[in-house]
């Protein structure tokens, strides 16, 4: 007589097979980086790991994408001094003006400091040293500092005026083109 196993999974308990997730990751770690990159495409290197590391539950996985993170944000404070682009000047452009703060970052605090920011906790969880969820903790507060900091970094800063463009709270520079 043979014995029939009637196995159900339900499907909440249905997991992606780690192999197929493997190569994804390793295609992101592989992915170039360099500081003649531009602001955006820095920011979207550094999303990438950011979001891939919520998603990673291996501690070298882990490892190898804070390290991404960090070296993506070192490029990162290279390429905020460097003077934008054209093409990103017209992205970072509106024709109309509205509110001043629609457009604010909702921390009162510079660019490079939200960057030295997440590069510490990045710093700090490339270390080891907590516990899973300290880490998880942590990993999270950088997710969101740097969500705060590329929504403020693609946020419009110039508008068209008559004369050219102006820093939007600013004064019109007919020097921007």
């Amino acid at each position: 007589m043979a014995i029939q196993h009637n196995i159900t999974t339900p499907a909440s308990e249905i997991t992606t097979n780690p192999s197929q997730i493997e190569p994804a990751r390793i295609a992101l770690l592989k992915t170039p980086l360099s500081v003649n990159m531009d602001l955006f495409q820095v920011l979207d290197f550094c999303q990438r790991h950011i979001d891939e590391l919520i998603d990673c539950h291996d501690h070298t996985g882990r490892m190898a994408l804070y390290g991404r993170l960090y070296a993506g944000l070192e490029v990162l404070k290279v390429v905020l001094k460097a003077p934008l682009p054209a093409h990103l000047i017209e992205r970072l452009t509106v024709d109309v003006k509205t509110d001043d703060d629609e457009y604010r970052c909702p921390l009162s605090t510079d660019s490079e400091t939200l960057r030295a920011y997440c590069a510490a906790l990045t710093m700090l969880l490339m270390q080891g040293d907590q516990s899973f969820d300290q880490e998880e903790h942590i990993s999270g507060l950088l997710f969101e500092l740097l969500d705060v900091l590329v929504e403020d970094l693609k946020a419009p800063r110039f508008v068209r005026v008559s004369t050219g463009l102006a820093m939007i709270g600013g004064d019109a520079n007919p020097e921007i083109h």
